[in-house]
């Protein structure tokens, strides 16, 4: 078809539901990309809906369910995201938010990328009793979204998927998230723009980070993380005593416990930034693109454990640090919404296939390290970290 428009690709790609796990039912989106939809009927599983875009070049697979996170990417036979124990993609249903541990979240983590937010984005946070006020990451990955509908744009061949995700509770949060990813025909690449909404005439307050999860094949012994760092600080002691090598990511390691770094950037004078994840040899890599004026903060999070328990490294732009909202709060480390009002954020996630390419966004990165302003949401590292 020439060109989409939201009801008749809405239709079109809900008609597809029905279908089980094996071949889609593919959606002609101008030619150069593809949309296709199923439903998964298996375990925890069930009932998921997986929509794929292919632009030719990358396809990548969105959940609606899961708050318009990314499954996985596939490059050919290369796949970018990681290989989490937990084996998913898994049905919200089936993932213990309001476990009393606060850690119920992470049975169903295992995305390239999930969102974390809205009301709280960091560790768990307990009142003075011991009781769960905001569990790990909060619960926008594990709610569905509605209204999603496909666009294509018939003068750039792009195709943009969005999606509508509520998170409200009476007398407490009234905060929507329209989410819309996009892919141009040929790209190694897509791009997310997230818009958040207050809907209460009350003003309210949000937090967004974005876990981009990159595992094998992409990572691997001695891959390493070039960002125009800033300022760095170690999460805690079990993160400062690796903090001589933060950038360089180790084998896989059955004995090893996580490492989490803090961190801004310098930026170009529109607030663009970026931060790489490159292999051992130089020839293949990732990279996070993101806006400082909307996402002032950076973490990288090295968890290479055994491969069986989930071997991965994290990107995770934010507009905060993820420690336990209370103490976030303390430091004015969250969005504020006026009544009605919305804050957009943008991200963008590309693959670099060769040593050119890697050198080409190495040399972007040096430019920022060495011309790039400074981020004037983190003037100092003072009250970053609770240790």
């Amino acid at each position: 078809m020439d060109a989409m428009n939201p009801t008749s690709v809405t239709t079109a790609v809900a008609g597809a539901l029905g279908a089980q796990n094996g071949p889609a039912p593919t959606i002609d989106a101008g030619g150069a990309c593809t949309v296709s939809s199923k439903v998964l009927h298996s375990g925890r599983a069930e009932g998921m809906e997986i929509i794929e875009i292919d632009n030719g070049t990358l396809r990548v697979a969105v959940l609606p369910q899961r708050g318009m996170g990314v499954w996985k990417a596939w490059l050919g036979d290369f796949e970018l995201g990681w290989r989490s124990p937990v084996r998913g993609p898994v049905h919200p249903s089936y993932v213990p938010l309001f476990d009393p541990s606060g850690f119920g979240w992470l049975e169903g983590f295992d995305e390239l990328l999930c969102r974390c937010g809205l009301t709280s984005n960091g560790a768990p946070d307990f009142d003075r009793r011991g009781a769960l006020l905001y569990p790990l990451h909060g619960r926008i990955a594990n709610l569905p979204a509605e209204n999603v509908r496909t666009v294509h744009d018939p003068d750039t061949g792009a195709v943009s998927l969005t999606g509508v995700v509520y998170e409200t509770r009476f007398h407490h949060q009234k905060l929507r998230l329209t989410s819309t990813l996009t892919m141009t025909p040929g790209a190694a690449a897509f791009s997310v723009h997230d818009e958040i909404s207050n809907l209460s005439d009350a003003p309210a307050t949000a937090q967004l980070l974005y876990h981009f999860n990159l595992g094998l094949p992409l990572l691997d012994p001695g891959a390493r993380v070039v960002a125009p760092v800033r300022n760095l600080t170690p999460r805690n002691e079990r993160a400062a005593a690796g903090l001589a090598h933060w950038d360089i990511c180790g084998a896989p390691d059955a004995s090893y416990t996580e490492q989490v770094y803090f961190m801004d950037l310098h930026a170009d004078e529109d607030g663009k930034t970026m931060a790489l994840l490159k292999n051992a040899t130089g020839d293949r890599g990732a990279s996070v693109h993101f806006d400082t004026r909307q996402l002032p903060f950076l973490i990288l999070w090295k968890n290479t454990c055994a491969v069986a328990d989930g071997y991965v490294v994290g990107l995770e732009p934010g507009t905060n640090f993820p420690n336990p909202r209370s103490f976030e709060e303390e430091h004015g480390r969250f969005i504020r919404l006026a009544a009605g009002e919305s804050a957009s954020f943008d991200v963008r996630f590309a693959f670099h296939g060769s040593p050119p390419e890697i050198t080409g966004i190495e040399s972007q990165i040096e430019r920022l390290r060495t011309q790039g302003k400074a981020n004037p949401a983190a003037a100092a590292t003072t009250g970053w970290t609770m240790r």
